[in-house]
């Protein structure tokens, strides 16, 4: 018997965009305020979560065809290159560069290798917490 969720299904399309661009800030506004990468991760899966409760996962699968452990690997990979690449300039591990650069249309902007690391965090969170529910929901 299928469960019809018209409701869920219609505030689901609303809700996820709201929640996906509140990680979004969250990721960019950990540098000088609470949040980050760790944070961010969590709100985005937590927006991947609410789609796989509303829909199916094989509906799911098909609009975001990404291997979450893959994702999860990727991940670890970007922040453990970042942190390591400091050895490469001889610098102590996880130091980090800043410099700013000139950017069209939003001007003088800064950037800072931090930033990739916490994406690598980021991805890593997104990944093992949507593998996390993925394998739960398999076990009935």
């Amino acid at each position: 018997m299928k469960i019809n969720d018209v409701i869920l299904r219609t505030i689901t399309k609303v809700v996820v965009f709201i929640i996906l661009t509140l990680g979004v800030y969250l990721f960019f506004a950990g540098h000088h305020a609470p949040g980050g990468g760790f944070i961010g991760g969590l709100v985005l899966a937590s927006g991947v979560v609410l789609l796989y409760l509303a829909y199916d996962i094989e509906t799911v699968h098909k609009g975001m065809p990404f291997d979450f452990k893959k994702v999860a690997a990727l991940g670890v990979l970007l922040a453990t290159g970042t942190a390591i690449g400091s050895l490469f300039f001889d610098v102590p591990f996880l130091t980090q560069a800043h410099t700013y650069i000139d950017a069209p249309i939003f001007g003088k902007m800064g950037f800072s290798t931090v930033t990739i690391f916490e994406a690598g965090v980021a991805l890593t969170v997104v990944g093992v917490v949507v593998t996390i529910i993925l394998s739960i929901s398999e076990d009935e």
